[in-house]
């Protein structure tokens, strides 16, 4: 297009976005007021309009014009004259093509945040969100945290973060550390910060999986040592094993293998076996854990809480939070209980097919 300031566009049902509407742009009155872009091209509107979509378009219309017969004129520069076009186009017919977002959509979103149109920016910024590539979002972060769209910026952190190897060697990357040096140490920030809270999450769920194996595995003690499993049961019960596998047949079997063990070692008396400590730390958590000592069935109980009261110790503060995770990770694990049943009764059906699973 030649670039000339008296060349205006020619008013039509297709400049406003009125061909698809019920309105009828005849009912429409001359324009009065004209929008300059860059191109030096001018958009003939009304300024009824313009002011009824943007406050500050209202405010530029609003100013006191040197003569009285001098014409308004709104300039628009420092985006294509046709993402201008679509600009307007939306303010009269709070419409826009998926085209024009492909093509304009980050132009109108510097336009609506300038203009402070919110139903233009909250298009912008979902299209723009959509629309995000390894090549384009070190572009779309920096225009999305010059118009504070807060979700369209944390979505590009989040890509940058996933993705940092490809963005670094982008050219927008490369433009971003030449000339925004402060942007580049928040994205930094961002992508250390979501790696603690990577390795936080990790370490959690690490935890709590011991947890659940400690609850576990006193629910199993409890067990072996009052009803007997298929090899270990109680002192007074005979032998079991023709008994079937119990539903945590995994730990029962592999702490039915350390109680074996514990029984016969001979290097537990000196405390040289790794194995028969592991015991003991097992005996004394079930002790720490239980609420009836006296009848308890499992050995070593009611010894272990006397010894604690004759000594008159207090276990240490390691020892009470261990005690406490453990009894929140059965509290929630019994929470958990008609998941668990499903998943007892699949496993029983895996078993019945000669599938099973061993754990020491």
């Amino acid at each position: 297009m030649e670039t000339n300031p008296t060349v205006a566009i020619n008013i039509s049902d297709d400049l406003y976005g009125l061909s698809n509407t019920k309105s009828d742009p005849r009912d429409l009155p001359e324009p009065d007021v004209h929008i300059v872009t860059c191109d030096a091209l001018r958009i003939p509107a009304h300024s009824s309009i313009l002011a009824s979509v943007s406050p500050v378009l209202e405010n530029i219309i609003d100013r006191p014009r040197k003569h009285r017969s001098s014409e308004r004129v709104i300039p628009i520069t420092g985006v294509p004259y046709d993402a201008v076009l679509a600009f307007v186009r939306f303010l009269y017919s709070s419409r826009c093509t998926e085209e024009h977002m492909e093509k304009y959509g980050i132009h109108l979103l510097a336009l609506s945040h300038v203009y402070l149109v919110p139903q233009l920016k909250h298009r912008c910024t979902k299209e723009l969100g959509q629309r995000l590539t390894i090549e384009n979002v070190v572009d779309v972060l920096q225009l999305a945290k010059m118009c504070d769209a807060a979700d369209l910026y944390l979505k590009c952190l989040k890509l940058v973060a996933n993705h940092f190897k490809a963005v670094e060697n982008t050219e927008g990357w490369k433009f971003l550390q030449d000339h925004d040096p402060w942007l580049e140490l928040d994205i930094l920030q961002f992508i250390d910060e979501t790696e603690l809270r990577k390795r936080k999450t990790r370490r959690l769920r690490e935890e709590q999986r011991l947890y659940l194996q400690l609850s576990e595995a006193m629910e199993c003690l409890e067990h072996i040592c009052k009803e007997g499993c298929t090899s270990v049961g109680p002192y007074d019960m005979e032998p079991g094993h023709k008994r079937s596998p119990c539903s945590k047949f995994s730990t029962c079997q592999g702490l039915q293998m350390l109680i074996q063990h514990f029984a016969s070692c001979k290097r537990r008396v000196n405390g040289g076996c790794l194995r028969c400590k592991r015991m003991w730390q097992l005996l004394r958590l079930h002790s720490s854990m239980c609420d009836e000592p006296d009848s308890c069935r499992v050995p070593l109980c009611r010894q272990f809480k006397l010894k604690m009261q004759q000594e008159k110790k207090k276990d240490d503060a390691r020892w009470k939070l261990l005690v406490r995770k453990v009894v929140s990770a059965k509290t929630i694990s019994s929470l958990s209980l008609p998941k668990r049943k499903r998943e007892e009764e699949l496993g029983e059906t895996r078993s019945s097919h000669g599938i099973r699973s061993f754990r020491l």
